[in-house]
């Protein structure tokens, strides 16, 4: 019975030095692992450290980034804006240029039509001096005193003289043949000319 204890005691001894070196194995590895973790919170809290100065540094950047949004958002604004004034402006630029091309219309038609009444009306009023005139070469005196008179509305004799291209002698005969005609007149006391 003893000799089956001391054989039992022995393979308990036995199994607790397997256990023990076990144990001591598995405290190395714990031992690793520790330092493992260690190294491990170390680097994360390293980079725990690098992130927030990243973060930090970014701050800047992204209030500066923001700021640049917002003017630039600003000044599109702006510029949609002022094209929309431009536009209006550009129409009514437009609608101005046809309105003074209308009235300019209208009113180079209404004047024509004054001058084509004023024409006739002269030519009615001065049929003999519509007709020489029209019908007259250019060297015949007849044409320059009338010219002359119908030019300056009235003048005297002796200017009217001096302004034409013919002899005064021939300028007096002239003139006063147009007086006898009626188709000027001559005051001979003051020696006014005008047209009748």
């Amino acid at each position: 019975d003893i000799k089956k204890l001391e054989e039992k005691i022995e393979i308990q001894n036995n199994e607790l030095t397997e256990l023990k070196t076990k144990s001591d194995d598995l405290e190395k590895k714990m031992d690793v692992l520790k330092s493992s973790k260690n190294d491990l919170l170390a680097k994360s809290s390293e980079l725990q450290k690098s992130l927030e100065q990243i973060s930090d540094d970014l701050k800047g950047p992204k209030l500066e980034l923001e700021d640049l949004q917002s003017k630039l958002k600003i000044v599109n604004d702006k510029i949609v804006t002022k094209e929309t004034d431009n536009n209006l402006l550009d129409q009514k630029k437009i609608d101005n240029e046809n309105r003074e091309r209308h009235l300019r219309t209208e009113y180079t038609e209404d004047k024509m039509k004054d001058l084509d009444l004023k024409l006739v009306h002269l030519k009615r009023n001065n049929y003999f001096t519509s007709f020489l005139i029209e019908n007259s070469e250019e060297e015949i005196s007849e044409v320059d005193i009338l010219a002359t008179i119908i030019a300056q509305g009235s003048c005297n004799l002796n200017e009217l003289k001096k302004l034409l291209s013919v002899p005064p002698i021939m300028a007096v005969r002239t003139i006063k043949q147009l007086a006898v005609k009626g188709i000027i007149n001559l005051d001979e006391d003051t020696n006014i000319i005008t047209m009748p």
